[in-house]
Formats: structure tokens, C-alpha cells, sequence
């Protein structure tokens, strides 16, 4: 079943076009994340379904209820649209009890108080909040501060709900752990949600699936893994993941691989759409990817080791050539078990994880 519906969707900012043409879906049960860099328009977007946006054109559908039609001139304003939002500053009350935050939504739409105590109590022990209610938001750990806005998004059961950058407050240590908590969280209870965030690490890990936007488009949308693993264009595979850049020409293409060479090197991958024989291209492969070994294929670099940095679970190694033209010094990056001395290695990139885009142009 489809929970949200978006289609051609077009919003402006005065004479600046925000949103070009997005279309999407939410499915019951699914989460969604609106991934892309500031000034992409995930945020706008999902004001725009909440409400909280008036777009140009295109259709909003939720559930079975169309809530904006800009052909038909209909728009249902948010109040009435039975959505739940957790904004990035959690937006708590801080003259209202953990409690009173969690309830209102339910006295607003005049849920009978013995209902409500039931309904609200239910959510804080969802939440690890059981013991808390009777405590305001100034006494609460930014970890608990966050429950609560998302225990006042759930209370009233909506079919979506909708989270701006819901971990984006909390330091990093913390940050990773509510990120299990709200997949856990969301699993548990079958929720529906859509999220933006600007962390890919935070995407991949509690999304089902991923819509990377660009320049008010949508560049690439899959799972996880397809995001990840196979990147259809030069931005998505650039932002995602941690990655080498090498700018050289193509020289062959030929059964869905390019030969890419630069100055003293030459390596073959992936041939990505639009590639062709002659053009300038940028091979791109994941740091993970890069061995400090041979390739049976001959795919490899030889490469003097600049320096061995230490990162707690893995040492990353940086490799540079020495080029008095800075526009031929080649730099890449590769994780190891242990740190090493500098000098002359020789780099395994497998042509299965190297990606030949056509070279972006300004």
C-alpha cells in the first residue's frame, strides 16, 4: 500500500526553482531518506508534503486523500493533514511537562483524558520515558529530549511520519546510538517515515531505501546497497562513501568497460553511461576498495606511501606522487590492519570497484 504519493512535484523561492519535476513514493511500513548536499531540496520537500510549503505545481497524496493538486487549485493545510513531524530543533515546550508535550496533539484533536493518560503513558515506555513524564525538557539529556518530540509525532498514530534531521543535535557517540534506537524503534512499531538528512552513514543505516537529490532533482534512488554499490552517476558515486579520485582520458570502451589513463598510469572499470572513447574521464573508486598488493588483472599503481595515519579500528595509509605540475600529482587513499613505513608500494584497484564517469564539466 502506498502511504505518500508525490508527483512533479515544482516549488519556487521567488524566482529560484527549488524543487524541478520530484516524484516519489512511501510504502506502509517503509522508511525513505531524502539524502542530498544543502541547497539540494530534501528539507523543502518535505515541508512541502507537510504542509509547511506552498508549491507551484504537481500532486500530493496521502493515503488515499489528495492533499495538494496544483491543476485543481486544492491544497489541505497542514493542520489537516494527520501528519506527525519531528522538526530538527525537537520544538518542545519548555514550560510543559514531558507529559504535557507528548499529549498535546491528542487534547488538540479532544481525545477524552482518560484516553489520553492511557495513549501517552503507552508511548514513554516505548520510548524509555516511562519514569519521566513529570519532568521538563531543560531536565532531560539531548537523547531524551529527542524521544519526546518523536513519542508527540507518534501518539496520535498518524500514517506518516516525518523526521528534518532528527539526530543532527546530538554528539557523535550519542548520534550513533539513537540511530539504532530509531531504526529499532521504527521496525517495532511498522511506522511509515520519511527523513532528511545530510549524513549518508545515517541514511544508509536506517533507510529501506534512499532518494538523492540534486539541484532540486532526484540524481539516483534505490536501497542502500544499490546507492552504494552501484552509482549510476559521478555525483552519486562521489557522495557516497569515502572515495579516490583520478582524472584522465578514456582511451577504450568496450563490453561495459572503459580504460581511463593519465600520466604514467592507465586502469580499467566500470564504463558509466555516456561514457566514450576520447573524452576526459574521473575513475572513482571506494577507499576500502584500494589493496596494498598486486592485481591479477594488472590493475594496479605504484605509488610512494606519504604517511600512515591511525584511526582506532584501521590505519589509513596516504599515497602521493611527487610532480612539480600540481596538475599531475596523483593522491589516493587506502585502509590497512597496521601502520607502515613511508615508502614505495604497489596498489591493488580491481576493476570491479572502479567507476569510469564521463568528466564533469563546470
Amino acid at each position: 500500500m502506498i502511504e505518500l504519493s508525490v508527483e512533479d512535484l515544482h516549488l519556487d523561492y521567488g524566482d529560484n526553482p527549488v524543487l524541478k519535476g520530484v516524484s516519489m513514493q512511501l510504502r506502509q511500513g517503509e522508511v525513505v531518506s531524502l539524502l542530498g548536499p544543502s541547497g539540494s531540496g530534501k528539507t523543502t520537500l518535505l515541508r512541502a508534503v507537510a504542509g509547511l510549503e506552498g508549491p507551484k505545481r504537481g500532486r500530493i497524496t496521502i493515503g488515499e486523500r489528495i492533499v495538494y493538486d496544483g491543476g485543481a487549485r486544492k491544497e489541505i493545510p497542514a493542520e489537516e493533514r494527520n501528519l506527525g513531524l519531528v522538526f530538527q530543533s525537537y520544538a518542545l515546550w519548555p514550560h510543559k511537562t514531558v507529559f504535557e508535550n507528548v499529549a498535546y496533539p491528542l487534547k488538540l484533536r479532544k481525545v477524552p483524558s482518560a484516553e489520553v493518560r492511557d495513549r501517552v503513558q503507552a508511548v514513554l515506555d516505548q520510548l524509555g520515558l516511562g519514569k519521566l513524564g513529570q519532568r521538563h525538557p531543560h531536565a532531560l539529556s539531548g537523547g531524551q529530549q529527542q524521544r519526546v518530540a518523536i513519542g508527540r509525532a507518534l501518539v496520535y498514530s498518524p500514517p506518516v511520519i516525518l523526521l528534518d534531521e532528527p539526530l543532527s543535535n546530538l554528539d557523535a557517540k550519542l548520534r550513533e546510538e539513537a540511530r539504532a534506537f530509531l531504526r529499532e524503534l521504527i521496525i517495532r512499531l511498522g511506522l511509515s517515515a520519511l527523513m532528511v538528512t545530510h549524513d549518508q552513514s545515517e541514511a544508509m543505516a536506517i533507510s529501506d531505501r534512499i532518494l538523492l537529490l540534486n539541484n532540486g532533482k532526484i540524481e539516483q534512488q534505490g536501497t542502500p546497497q544499490e546507492m552504494y554499490g552501484s552509482p549510476s552517476t559521478l555525483f552519486t558515486a562521489e557522495f557516497m562513501g569515502s572515495n579516490n579520485r583520478l582524472e584522465g582520458k578514456v582511451t577504450e570502451v568496450r563490453d561495459g568497460r572503459a580504460r581511463i589513463e593519465g600520466r604514467g598510469w592507465a586502469l580499467w572499470g566500470k564504463a558509466g553511461e555516456g561514457v566514450v572513447q576520447g573524452q576526459d574521464g574521473t575513475a572513482v573508486i571506494r577507499v576500502e576498495q584500494v589493496r596494498l598488493a598486486d592485481d591479477p588483472d594488472g590493475n594496479h599503481l605504484d605509488m610512494p606511501l606519504l604517511t600512515s595515519m591511525y584511526l582506532g579500528d584501521r590505519w589509513e595509509y596516504l599515497f602521493r606522487t611527487p610532480d612539480a605540475d600540481p596538475a599531475n600529482t596523483l593522491a589516493l587513499r587506502a585502509y590497512g590492519p597496521e601502520g607502515r613505513e613511508p615508502g614505495p608500494c604497489r596498489l591493488a584497484l580491481p576493476a570491479s570497484k572502479v567507476w569510469v564517469f564521463p568528466r564533469k564539466t563546470a
